[in-house]
């Protein structure tokens, strides 16, 4: 088993799943509601661990059920929660989630104690980002805890993947950046990343160069039903996207990046690792919820022998 580090977010999704997503002071009647663990620092170490390696997940809580839920539900897959820290001021993350009948979907976040993860937190896993085969993050927490956790993977040689999401408002400092062995921007991330509109294969192209210039050795840029397009700094990728009828596609960019931090920790290429994280993403749209929709590596072998 390969050793990944998850440094992220955790909340607690609460779901209506309704006709139409609501205009500006519209009221919709009707639907049906569950809640779930999520935040996507969760979502990706538990698609990274269903995948079969180790993970530690690195996150902050609040003192209350949600966190100690969050702790257990995590334990259930086997993922590392000695670094999952309680902050006794803040209260767990929430997100706000409805889905529409065509599974598209519309997110609002409150993101409590996450944004308190703090470089001190780091400090205490440094063991574990130090000696990891791959270190996973996003952007639900501070911007300076995430820099200076890759600046810590990086001068460790440990490649530190980051998923820009949600899509960042400010550009991202250079040293982050140059510290990344990996980013995987969505088409909307990185139009908002390279300030060039992504809207075909094409228009993917130069944004991929446009971001890779920035600083990251490899760049993924995930496109849903289009599938993703790797770069390289020399060679561009395209990966089909496994075509299945999408229920729920909340947890497919999650769980794309947890497999593929897996897949990656193995040693395997960044071709084999976005087809295998396709697959797992496909698998996961047909499902309700995200970490519930995340796939275990049986199930990703059992959808490439059907292909």
């Amino acid at each position: 088993m390969k050793n990944i580090v998850v440094i992220g977010s955790s909340n607690t999704d609460m779901v209506v799943k309704t006709s139409h997503l609501p205009a500006g002071g519209e009221t919709v009647l009707g639907g049906d509601f569950f809640m779930n663990a999520g935040g996507k620092g969760a979502n990706q170490a538990v698609a990274a661990a269903r995948y079969g390696n180790r993970v530690v997940f690195v996150a902050k809580t609040g003192d209350d059920l949600f966190g100690e839920q969050v702790r257990q539900s995590m334990k259930q897959d086997g993922i590392v929660t000695d670094y999952v820290f309680v902050d006794k001021e803040h209260p767990s993350g929430i997100a706000l989630i409805t889905i529409d009948k065509d599974a598209e979907n519309c997110i609002v976040v409150a993101s409590g104690a996450n944004m308190y993860l703090s470089p001190t937190d780091i400090d205490s896993a440094a063991h574990e980002i130090r000696s990891a085969d791959v270190v996973l993050m996003q952007l639900e927490c501070h911007p300076d805890t995430v820099s200076y956790a890759a600046h810590m993977a990086a001068q460790a040689g440990v490649p530190v993947i980051l998923n820009p999401a949600p899509a960042p408002s400010e550009p991202l400092s250079a040293s982050l950046m140059h510290n990344l062995y990996l980013i995987t921007p969505n088409r909307s991330e990185a139009t908002s990343l390279s300030g060039i509109e992504v809207t075909d294969m094409e228009s993917a192209q130069r944004a991929a160069k446009a971001i890779h210039e920035m600083g990251p050795r490899n760049v993924i840029i995930t496109l849903g039903s289009q599938g993703s397009l790797i770069y390289d700094g020399h060679t561009f990728t395209s990966i089909e996207a496994t075509k299945v009828k999408a229920v729920d596609t909340t947890a497919a960019g999650d769980t794309f990046n947890g497999v593929l931090a897996s897949v990656i920790a193995e040693g395997r290429s960044l071709v084999e690792a976005a087809h295998e994280a396709s697959i797992a993403a496909a698998i996961s749209v047909t499902r309700l919820g995200a970490q519930p929709a995340a796939p275990k590596r049986a199930e990703i072998e059992e959808m490439k022998k059907r292909k």
